[in-house]
């Protein structure tokens, strides 16, 4: 946590703008066991390794939507769980791209290059894509960058047909409202409504973020910091990031302090095969995050060492499908098939530490199963770690 809050008071102190969270204490206690009706903590640890020690952090997203679906939904992409049946709020649905502000490609594949994305992206507004009547690949050269003047929504729909890939080189799509090389656009760039970021029916293979440090690294497909945030109907695979690392994470997205602690929404969609050193899916600081129907299968944490790490190990290792840390934020798992995930540490599916105990997780009509924890995890809680405000409200759902 260290490492990420320095770059983070390096990259605003020109601005004299906050960072996203305070360093982590010194040291590494297991907590007491606590029980379900405890004011504070999860239930108890089990596993022979050390559990993390209390850290702090700052966030919590979401992206404003029209309720009305979008012209270009299913396409050929199949995504998520279609059986998951959890209601989705008007705010979460796909934004409406039937009067986009610019199209990729004139109607061939061979027009729909990774220099036209990166084009798109910065330019901003809502952006589709004519690649011709076949689903098509497009072979990012570069990372497509959001600038934070030109919006204030972004949206990105693949149509059903399109695949972003990053052909395990390079991140695919990064949004960062602290970034001065994208243009500070307000004084508080932590915490502004805008731009309002959007994927939705396409899919991101093959991204790899390896190398990037910019706020301490992770978010192999996609990093998003500030303003609002929300995946629809969007496939991830095969996405990489740093294996080794304390908080890092998120071998397919990233997302640190977004709008109000708004909730990131991510719906209907599927993440398969990520590999980072936490969050084999799914990473953030301080955020708050709406899983709804989705699948996250076969997603690992292969760092070592766990947070704050162990003397002699590079740490990490938290978090198969799903890493969370920080202080207020909350966990929403509904219609979720997370399976076949494993972490090296904690939580083979979920790791979730609210520092300050106020966090809370439900899981709601889903199914956790086989996702190892090599190291340790809350008893009763097969494949998840959990210190927060009390215990995970589970509710017609099967832990196994």
């Amino acid at each position: 946590m260290k490492s990420l809050v320095a770059l983070l008071v390096l990259t605003l102190a020109g601005a004299g703008l906050p960072a996203c969270g305070k360093s982590a204490p010194n040291g590494d206690t297991t907590p007491a066991p606590a029980a379900a009706s405890a004011p504070a903590g999860g239930g108890e640890a089990t596993g022979s390794r050390r559990t993390p020690a209390a850290r702090s952090g700052f966030g919590g997203p979401s992206a404003s939507a029209s309720p009305r679906p979008s012209t270009k939904a299913a396409g050929t992409l199949r995504a998520g769980n279609p059986g998951g049946g959890a209601p989705v709020p008007a705010e979460a649905r796909a934004v409406d791209t039937s009067k986009p502000t610019r199209t990729i490609g004139g109607g061939t594949a061979a027009s729909c290059t990774s220099a036209a994305v990166v084009k798109a992206v910065a330019a901003g507004g809502v952006i589709t894509f004519d690649c011709g009547p076949e689903p098509v690949t497009i072979k990012m050269t570069a990372t497509a960058k959001v600038r934070n003047a030109n919006g204030p929504r972004v949206v990105l729909d693949g149509g059903g047909k399109v695949t972003l890939s990053g052909q395990g080189q390079r991140r695919i799509l990064y949004m960062n409202t602290c970034d001065g090389a994208q243009g500070w656009t307000t004084s508080h760039c932590q915490n502004q409504d805008h731009p309002q970021l959007t994927v939705q029916n396409l899919t991101f293979a093959d991204g790899n973020s390896t190398g990037e440090r910019t706020e301490g690294g992770g978010g192999g497909a996609v990093f998003v910091r500030g303003g609002r945030f929300k995946v629809v109907n969007s496939r991830f695979v095969r996405n990489r990031c740093e294996r080794t690392g304390p908080d890092l994470g998120g071998a397919a997205i990233r997302v640190l302090s977004q709008y109000e602690n708004r909730p990131v929404y991510v719906v209907g969609s599927t993440f398969d095969g990520g590999v980072c050193a936490n969050g084999g899916a799914l990473s953030s600081i301080g955020v708050s995050w709406v899983v709804l129907n989705s699948v996250l299968r076969d997603n690992r944490a292969v760092g070592a060492g766990a947070n704050p790490a162990r003397a002699g190990t590079p740490g990490g290792g938290s978090g198969g499908a799903i890493y969370c840390d920080g202080n207020e934020f909350t966990v929403r798992i509904a219609g979720t098939i997370i399976e076949g995930n494993k972490a090296n540490e904690g939580g083979g599916a979920v790791f979730f530490v609210s520092n300050n105990r106020t966090g809370t997780m439900r899981i709601e009509n889903s199914a956790l199963r086989r996702n190892p924890s090599d190291g340790f995890e809350t008893r009763g809680y097969p494949g998840i770690f959990f210190l927060g405000a009390r215990n995970p409200t589970v509710t017609n759902s099967k832990l196994s």
